[in-house]
C-alpha cells in the first residue's frame, strides 16, 4: 500500500460546517410554497447532487418554477449569511498536521469557484492548499471534470491521493476518478447512507490523522 502524497478536500460539510444554514434556507423556501419542512434527519436523507435533486425531493416541482431562479433565491440568502458559519472543529490542527508531515492537500468542490477562494481566504487557510477547483456556476452540479482536471495536474499515481468528502456524490467522484475516499458523517448526508458505500467513514474530522 503507497503512502498518500496528496488529499483532494471536499469543502461544504466537510471543511465548511454550512449543514444548518443549508436546512434552515431550504426551509424557508419550503415554507414559503407550504411544503412540509424538514428535521436536520430529513435535510441529510434529502440531500444529495446534482443540487437539483435534493430539491425534488424535498417536494418543489420543477414543471411549475425554474429550477434556475430557487436555486439563485437560495444562493443570494447564503451568500449574505454564510460567514455565520465556521469551520468544522479540528480543522485547522489536521490541515496543519498533512502540510507538516509533507502531505499536499487541495480543495475540489461544487461551490463556485470566485466564492471559494474569497472564503478560505477569509479563513486563513489558503496558504495550505496547492491548488482550489470550484464550479464556474452557482447550481452544484456534477465536480467529476474538475476532479479529473486536479487529478492530472498532481501527476501522481492514485493510490497516493485520497479524497475527503461528506456525500455520495463525493464516493461517486473518488472511483471515476480511482483514489481512495474517506467520508465524513457530520455533513450534508446522514451516516446511514454513507455507511452503504464500504469505505472509511469518521464522525470526527480529526480522526482523519489515523488513517494515515
Amino acid at each position: 500500500m503507497k503512502v498518500i502524497k496528496h488529499v483532494f478536500w471536499d469543502w461544504n460539510g466537510t471543511l465548511f460546517n454550512d449543514v444548518e444554514l443549508c436546512l434552515n434556507l431550504g426551509n424557508k423556501l419550503l415554507k414559503q410554497r407550504g411544503l412540509p419542512l424538514m428535521s436536520l434527519d430529513t435535510y441529510r436523507d434529502y440531500f444529495e447532487l446534482p443540487v437539483k435533486k435534493y430539491y425534488e425531493n424535498a417536494g418543489f416541482d420543477f414543471t411549475k418554477e425554474s429550477f434556475e431562479l430557487v436555486g439563485r433565491i437560495w444562493m443570494n440568502d447564503y451568500e449574505t449569511q454564510k460567514y455565520s458559519c465556521n469551520l468544522f472543529e479540528g480543522i485547522s490542527d489536521v490541515l496543519t498536521f498533512f502540510k507538516e508531515n509533507g502531505i499536499k492537500q487541495s480543495i475540489l468542490s461544487a461551490y463556485s469557484l470566485m466564492d471559494l477562494k474569497d472564503i478560505i481566504k477569509y479563513y486563513k487557510i489558503d496558504h495550505f492548499f496547492e491548488n482550489v477547483k470550484g464550479l464556474d456556476h452557482i447550481y452544484a452540479d456534477s465536480k467529476l471534470h474538475l476532479g479529473k482536471e486536479l487529478l492530472e495536474e498532481t501527476k501522481l499515481s492514485t493510490d497516493e491521493i485520497l479524497f475527503v468528502g461528506d456525500t455520495h456524490h463525493d464516493y461517486e467522484v473518488a472511483v471515476e476518478l480511482g483514489v481512495k475516499s474517506i467520508l465524513f458523517s457530520q455533513g450534508h448526508q446522514s451516516k446511514e447512507k454513507l455507511l452503504k458505500f464500504n469505505v472509511p467513514v469518521i464522525d470526527n474530522i480529526k480522526d482523519l490523522v489515523n488513517y494515515l
